[in-house]
């Protein structure tokens, strides 16, 4: 066969064969990407999702009100809404200043108290008790002073339960919030100041506003935070039944006695974590 006997005909079908073959290829290798990825993906959502199936499987669902009406769950769930509510109270006071000045800091000394306020974040929760103590406690920096000054005991009282609570959940509101507040456009600050608006005027008119969304998500963090806290909370105040026994403290001890009433009390704790934190994202975050 010669040149002259291909005709165009079958030039142009091998080269439509070619772009197919091609495709084809490509395609593969993108099913195959897709597969590397959700592969993983889904069994990610499987470590968090099927504990969370386990919970509402072993549920006795028709003896749960009566497990919830035991009577140590009514003082532990009050003392869980009360403390939780004066931590987020207290992030907002304390925290909400130091996350501003944080957003409008710079050089080595924010650095260095940005790493000193992560440090709860991911020093295990019993340590973060027993730092408490040495602080607090009759013999700590803090707790002789107020012991001998004033006769006032910190340790294995409801305070004791708050300030175990802000500790660990005060920096993850701080850095939500300062996050927000650093992604403020500086120009809109320095117009303000420029007609005349003093810093904590600054702050509350125009700052606060446009971190509405980050300050949501500090309290998100911190409420869920403070309410799941255990390891801090058993090791500086204690776990004294309707002084300073906690939900998830009642939970620990449910599940030696009585299994039922401590998967009844996690299902209650899911279902309201589960709530605040969809309703504040849903609201906020968007």
């Amino acid at each position: 066969m010669t040149v002259a006997d291909v005709s165009p005909a079958s030039e142009g079908g091998a080269a439509a064969r070619a772009r197919g073959a091609g495709r084809r290829r490509a395609a593969g290798r993108v099913r195959l990407s897709r597969a590397v990825l959700v592969v993983p993906a889904v069994l990610a959502v499987a470590l968090v999702v099927l504990p969370l199936l386990g919970l509402l499987a072993g549920t006795e669902w028709r003896g749960l009100p009566g497990r919830l009406a035991d009577p140590s769950v009514r003082p532990a769930v009050r003392l869980s809404v009360v403390t939780t509510l004066v931590t987020v109270a207290v992030c907002w006071a304390f925290g909400t200043p130091l996350a501003w000045l944080l957003s409008r800091a710079e050089g080595r000394t924010a650095t260095w108290l940005r790493a000193v306020l992560t440090v709860p974040v991911v020093l295990p929760p019993v340590v973060g008790g027993v730092a408490l103590l040495l602080a607090y406690g009759r013999r700590g920096l803090v707790g002789q002073p107020l012991v001998d000054a004033f006769g006032l005991r910190i340790p294995f009282t409801p305070f004791a339960v708050v300030l175990a609570q802000v500790f660990v959940s005060l920096p993850f509101y701080v850095l939500a919030v300062e996050g927000a507040m650093r992604g403020i456009d500086r120009r809109l600050l320095e117009v303000s100041a420029t007609l005349g608006a003093r810093p904590l005027r600054v702050l509350t008119r125009v700052a606060l506003p446009l971190a509405a969304a980050g300050i949501a998500s500090g309290t998100a963090l911190a409420w869920a935070r403070a309410l799941g806290e255990f390891g801090a909370t058993i090791t500086f105040a204690g776990n004294f039944a309707g002084e300073t026994q906690t939900t998830s403290l009642l939970v620990y001890v449910a599940l030696q006695d009585d299994p039922q009433t401590a998967v009844a009390l996690s299902l209650v704790m899911l279902v309201v974590a589960v709530a605040v934190l969809g309703l504040l994202r849903g609201r906020w975050l968007r």
